[in-house]
């Protein structure tokens, strides 16, 4: 039985402690990130209720281990997103009493969600090349736990999973397949090369009278080596599956489908034949960096549909590890799309770290010097929405930032400070994000501190 919740809500259960103890020992996962491990939910026992809140991750994993789980789903709050722009926008920080604190509760409670197309998300970080080799450890899978049954429909992990695969597999075929020294057996007529495969020349010639042929096994340097064979399986399992299940893909079908007949051609001279073992022992060429990241992927999803074809058709029921999508770390790469549109990649420092702090972005050109943080964890109280903005404050104030920027210590110009953040409007395809600044509005409360929202592709549902 499973406990269906969106980004960011909570709900309580009823139990009787002395009938089920299971519901104490509740322990939530935790999902690494920027060197620390946060909470993919939060749970908490009151009297005789269970609370339990839904942070800023999707996917779904057990609470009671064989009888109950939790399942959150890709909806942003309309209240979040509102209550968070209507702070940036106040003159001063207001206090905030009890009273008007358990409104905004209420408020913010509501079942007021958008489901979020966080396909799109992925899809359109995928476009610039630079981001290809930041989107490792979106994905947290428990491969050992056991499976949990859910509705197809409801499926977040394998589409997302498909199309990470499609668009790391688009830009090692942009690149150019990488060449190889692979091993190949082959019964040779009247000639030697290599070295003979004594065994299986003496079971498949000597024995039949096939003195002639002679079982040999030579190196040849090519493309059909093991890591382009296993990418071309990877890419038939998935093509299977986007066919098949062209709905799971929220109005990305399209996309997916240019992105298979992209890939395909590039695969005819590779085989068919794969071993999943013989990757074991692949060492990776730096120049090729995105094999590693399309071959860990891939293996994923040939985990997923067990390694049987036949799992890739459309069902009704499906059974899906446990699992967790970090969609903060979505949205900033997500926002690096958007900046890398209005400065050149070497303008951009993504991740910049000093002194066990990392900033989301910092912008080193010449006369747009800036901090950026992507805030896809909102708060909605004042309180830490303020907090919030005083850290980034303080990131510009560091003087390893100063350094990068090559300002003084001395100079009498403040950094300025942007927060990027997702609204409620929805993401047309006319939108431009091509320059930041004549975009942004200052946050009135601060100096030199300004607020960017950017619209977010979402789905048109019933709620």
């Amino acid at each position: 039985m499973g406990i269906v919740l969106s980004e960011h809500c909570e709900c309580a259960i009823v139990f009787d402690v002395s009938q089920n103890q299971g519901y104490s020992l509740i322990k939530p996962r935790k999902f690494p990130s920027k060197n620390k491990q946060n909470d993919c939910y939060s749970a908490r026992i009151e009297a005789n209720n269970l609370y339990l809140k839904a942070d800023y991750y999707i996917g779904v994993d057990w609470l009671i281990k064989g009888e109950r789980f939790i399942q959150v789903k890709p909806k942003l709050n309309k209240a979040v997103l509102e209550r968070f722009d209507a702070e940036l926008k106040k003159e001063e920080k207001p206090p905030l009493n009890s009273e008007n604190e358990a409104e905004l509760n209420s408020s913010v409670e509501k079942d007021n969600s958008k489901q979020l197309n966080y396909l799109k998300l992925l899809m359109d970080a995928f476009q610039h090349p630079v981001i290809v080799n930041e989107t490792n450890n979106l994905v947290l899978i428990d491969w050992e736990a056991d499976h949990i049954t859910i509705d197809q429909e409801d499926d977040a992990l394998t589409p997302f999973l498909v199309v990470q695969f499609l668009n790391l597999l688009k830009h090692i075929v942009r690149k150019g397949l990488k060449k190889s020294y692979y091993k190949v057996q082959e019964n040779l007529n009247n000639r030697i090369k290599g070295k003979i495969l004594v065994g299986a020349n003496i079971k498949q010639n000597v024995l039949k009278n096939r003195l002639t042929k002679i079982f040999c096994e030579y190196q040849e340097f090519g493309i059909n080596h093991q890591e382009n064979r296993f990418l071309k399986k990877a890419l038939y399992y998935c093509s299977n599956y986007a066919h098949q299940n062209a709905g799971l893909f929220a109005g990305n079908q399209k996309n997916l489908e240019q992105l298979i007949n992209y890939c395909k051609p590039a695969f005819e001279l590779v085989s068919d034949e794969t071993e999943i073992g013989a990757l074991k022992n692949i060492k990776h060429n730096p120049f090729f960096k995105e094999y590693k990241e399309a071959i860990k992927i891939g293996q994923y999803i040939l985990k997923r549909f067990a390694y049987n074809i036949s799992n890739t058709a459309k069902s009704q029921k499906i059974k899906t590890p446990p699992f967790w999508i970090d969609m903060p770390k979505l949205f900033e790469v997500y926002v690096y799309y958007h900046l890398l549109s209005a400065f050149d990649k070497e303008e951009i420092e993504f991740q910049f770290s000093t002194y066990g702090n990392a900033l989301d972005f910092l912008i080193t050109k010449e006369g747009s010097e800036m901090v950026v943080d992507a805030k896809y964890k909102m708060h909605y109280r004042s309180s830490h929405i303020h907090q919030d903005i005083r850290q980034v404050a303080g990131y510009a104030r560091l003087n390893k930032v100063y350094e990068a920027l090559k300002k003084t210590k001395t100079s009498k110009d403040i950094i300025n400070c942007l927060i990027i953040y997702p609204t409620d409007k929805e993401l047309t395809d006319d939108y431009k994000f091509e320059c930041v600044l004549d975009s942004v509005s200052e946050i009135k409360a601060y100096n030199k501190v300004y607020k960017l929202g950017i619209p977010m592709p979402y789905i048109t549902i019933d709620v």
